[in-house]
């Protein structure tokens, strides 16, 4: 056996008041761009869905090496990944589950509010995966989805 079983697992190291999440900002979906962004210190207690939007939207606007990600209306929030666990086949989104997934949307055409239940409420953990993109791109990619070069 070549690991300590005594050693907790990184995810369950961090309290849930001082998590770390990855953002998966997904600009175009055919042509893959994505942009992870490491969002340290979030109290998934007391954050909601609506309100870590939010934040990624301001990070966004002020951060330079994000300027080219700020001609997309970001509108969604959903889960890509948990730590430990499976991912999808698909580099860009998970196509599954979107249900239970998808924790914020704000498109006219797919409301889901998010300001009711905290990220932990949801199921949210230290080093989750959540993907950021606007709803109707991905409305339209998952009905064809073609990557392009």
């Amino acid at each position: 056996m070549d690991y300590d079983t005594e050693e907790p697992l990184t995810s369950n190291v961090r309290p849930p008041t001082d998590s770390l999440l990855t953002i998966r900002i997904i600009k175009s979906f055919p042509y893959r761009n994505v942009k992870n962004h490491i969002l340290p210190s979030v109290d998934l207690k007391s954050t909601t869905p609506q309100q870590l939007l939010e934040k990624v939207q301001t990070v966004i606007n002020t951060t330079g090496g994000l300027r080219p990600y700020r001609n997309i209306i970001y509108n969604t929030v959903k889960v890509y990944s948990k730590a430990h666990g499976s991912k999808s086949m698909n580099l860009v989104i998970n196509f599954e589950q979107d249900e239970e997934l998808v924790l914020v949307c704000e498109d006219e055409d797919n409301q889901r509010a998010g300001t009711s239940k905290t990220l932990w409420d949801l199921g949210v953990e230290n080093e989750t995966e959540l993907s950021v993109f606007n709803w109707g791109a991905y409305v339209e990619f998952k009905k064809n989805p073609e990557e392009k070069w």
